[in-house]
């Protein structure tokens, strides 16, 4: 931002000052703008490139002559009609003030172009799946359930998994595999689990956050795919099934979205819980540009490789981990499939919606920082693994 803003202004210092001294030389006041929108655009494009986005993995839209052009032009005609609306033919400074009012409307539709395009780019570029070899593993399908004192429930989650998804799998020996991680539970979660016939069950010293947690599941993990879903299981097990088939057909990443059209809600949220959760993905806008309807569901799928690589690459470790895994399959450009899906919310919630909500915004700025600062890997190839 700080960037864009530098160029912003030697672009809007440059575009006003040439219409001023233009309008002061008798020119017309169409000509004079014209001119000066010319002058600032021959500016602005090199030092867009150059600087404001010279280690952004979305440089490429603007290395579209014809994008660039039709934002300029858009940009331009807005600028030229509030112009000739507040220009009354007066002094130097009211001729800066006016154009200046004229530039400020233009950075607006600018603003909105760019957003819109960049959200077509970053969404059309996801939406088709890739079809390669899946990595090695010795299941098909790893399910991750991050679990913090559970020990009441978490053997009838397992149980539900094991039957659902094996009905949904053939029931085959290495086709399904159950990883349990005990984040730091006061109780038996961990004993309960591994009663209760989970493949693996790993323990974290301490409560770390529900990122750390699947983190450590997809360590673990030999499945091809990984998914992983809440332990209350307010998404029955059998939808894994379906996020399953679109990772096999090519899909890197595969989310539910509890705000598709065609998700069904067999028990809502609260309303300060869903109020809460339409908050977060409004932040999460800042950051992302896809605009998905929801980066939050605790229901998501990976190719083993891809979770690996996402996971070792995310920095986050709470409640936002899920919007870092998203801010990286956008900078990797991995295919990206919204799936809809059932919900049946839970009364029990360690969710604090202005607890996390704080939680959530301090983790944004953290992600968008270590995006600014390079921290980040880049892909070696588009939709293909890491370097890092």
């Amino acid at each position: 931002m700080r960037r864009f803003a530098v160029v912003g202004v030697v672009a809007t210092a440059i575009d006003i000052g040439v219409a001023v001294a233009l309008l002061r030389r008798g020119w017309s006041l169409p000509a004079a703008d014209l001119v000066a929108l010319a002058v600032a655009a021959a500016f602005a494009h090199p030092l867009h490139r150059t600087i404001t986005l010279r280690d952004d993995p979305f440089t490429r839209w603007m290395r579209s002559p014809g994008v660039f052009a039709a934002v300029v032009t858009m940009a331009g005609l807005v600028d030229m009609l509030v112009l000739s609306w507040v220009y009354a033919d007066g002094s130097t400074a009211e001729d800066i003030l006016a154009k200046a009012t004229a530039v400020a409307a233009a950075a607006i539709v600018r603003a909105v172009a760019y957003r819109t395009l960049l959200f077509r780019v970053v969404r059309s570029e996801q939406e088709h799946p890739v079809l390669r070899p899946l990595p090695d593993g010795t299941h098909r399908l790893t399910v991750v359930l991050p679990a913090y004192r559970e020990a009441d429930r978490i053997g009838e989650t397992v149980a539900r998994v094991r039957t659902e998804l094996g009905e949904q799998l053939g029931d085959r020996p290495d086709a399904l595999q159950i990883i349990v991680v005990d984040d730091g539970s006061d109780d038996d979660t961990a004993g309960a689990a591994a009663a209760a016939g989970a493949d693996v069950v790993v323990g974290l010293e301490v409560n770390s956050g529900k990122g750390a947690a699947v983190r450590a599941g997809v360590a673990a993990a030999t499945g091809r795919t990984i998914a992983f879903t809440d332990a209350d299981l307010a998404y029955s097990p059998a939808q894994i099934a379906d996020l399953l088939t679109l990772v096999e057909e090519g899909y890197d990443m595969v989310v539910g979205s509890r705000r598709h059209t065609d998700t069904r809600t067999l028990v809502a949220a609260g309303r300060i819980r869903e109020a809460g959760g339409r908050l977060v993905n409004l932040a999460t806008h800042a950051l992302l540009l896809g605009q998905y309807h929801d980066t939050q569901c605790g229901l998501k799928a990976f190719r083993a490789d891809t979770a690996r690589d996402l996971f070792d690459a995310s920095r986050l470790d709470g409640f936002a981990f899920d919007v870092e895994l998203f801010h990286l399959a956008e900078r990797w450009r991995l295919p990206l499939a919204e799936v809809p899906v059932e919900v049946e919310h839970s009364d029990r919630s360690t969710v604090s919606v202005v607890g996390d909500g704080l939680r959530l915004a301090a983790d944004l700025i953290r992600v968008r920082q270590a995006a600014r600062r390079g921290d980040y890997p880049n892909p070696t190839q588009p939709g293909g693994p890491t370097d890092g």
